[in-house]
């Protein structure tokens, strides 16, 4: 008997081999490489110096990195809620199956295909001052006289990049919560409507706690890609106004290819990827917490 078993356990761990090989290089090497890194002055066209734990005490002291932390922590929650409430409302309205239903999930959905960039260059071709087609109509129409830019006031631009990337990512936040509700059997349901129960109350006493486990999945995936944004901002608003937008991987990318500093530069990579495993541990715990109690 141990032959065929030791036979099935190799076979086993052949057949896990890829993925585990997979995650070593695409993940647990980075991590290593990028948290040496961080102990040393490192500069990019320069000699290495190791400094210990110098990179991180600047960080704790770095305004920079508060105000963009900040910054992104604000980017992440408005994105995060819009997302969801969106979503929420489209896979409410798409779920079964009627007329024409396909059609707009098919549309709903086109724009996750698109990339960043392309959307980001698209909305700048939409908006620029300079290059924008909507400004220029206005102006040709009367509507408003000289510059018209929107990414010239924080409020405005902020709002410009949560519009696109809602526009960008709903259709996934759709499916993926259309899915869930999917998954409820009809039963409850009917028998709340037996019962005489309203919407609202078939909503939160049905719906939104049989569904805690997709929406937790969905939170999980919204407040990582929120944290982790760069291309609109770098596209967009390159910081501005004042580097008042200034996401953490956009600093990132600013102290390792601009300042030249990579020793820095994985210091906060490294911050940035503690912050998240926080939260998202965090979430997943109350997800969890919810669903056994």
């Amino acid at each position: 008997m141990t032959g065929p078993r030791r036979r099935r356990q190799r076979m086993g761990l052949l057949f896990v081999a890829p993925a585990v090989l997979l995650v070593v290089g695409m993940f647990i090497v980075p991590v290593i490489v990028t948290a040496t890194m961080s102990f040393y002055d490192w500069s990019l066209l320069g000699q290495r110096t190791y400094v210990g734990f110098a990179n991180y005490r600047r960080l704790l002291g770095d305004t920079t990195f508060h105000h963009s932390l900040v910054f992104t922590t604000i980017y992440t929650v408005i994105v995060t809620a819009v997302l969801f409430v969106v979503g929420f409302a489209l896979a409410s309205a798409v779920r079964r199956r009627r007329r024409g239903v396909g059609l707009l999930r098919t549309a709903f959905v086109m724009p996750v295909v698109i990339g960043f960039a392309t959307a980001s260059y698209l909305t700048l071709w939409l908006l620029d001052d300079r290059i924008g087609v909507i400004p220029d109509l206005l102006r040709r129409l009367g509507l408003a006289h000289g510059s018209v830019s929107v990414f010239s006031h924080y409020s405005s631009a902020l709002a410009v990049v949560v519009v696109l990337v809602v526009w960008k990512t709903v259709g996934l936040t759709m499916l993926l919560l259309m899915s869930g509700m999917q998954a409820i059997s009809k039963d409850y349901y009917e028998a709340a409507q037996v019962d005489g129960a309203k919407r609202a109350r078939t909503l939160f006493s049905i719906t939104l706690p049989l569904l805690r486990p997709t929406i937790g999945m969905v939170l999980v995936l919204t407040v990582i890609g929120s944290y982790l944004a760069f291309d609109q901002f770098f596209i967009l608003t390159q910081g501005g106004p004042d580097n008042s937008t200034i996401p953490v991987v956009y600093l990132i990318y600013r102290a390792g290819f601009i300042d030249f500093n990579l020793g820095y530069s994985a210091a906060l990579s490294i911050a940035l990827m503690v912050i998240l495993l926080v939260l998202t541990t965090v979430q997943l715990a109350i997800t969890r917490t919810r669903e056994d109690s």
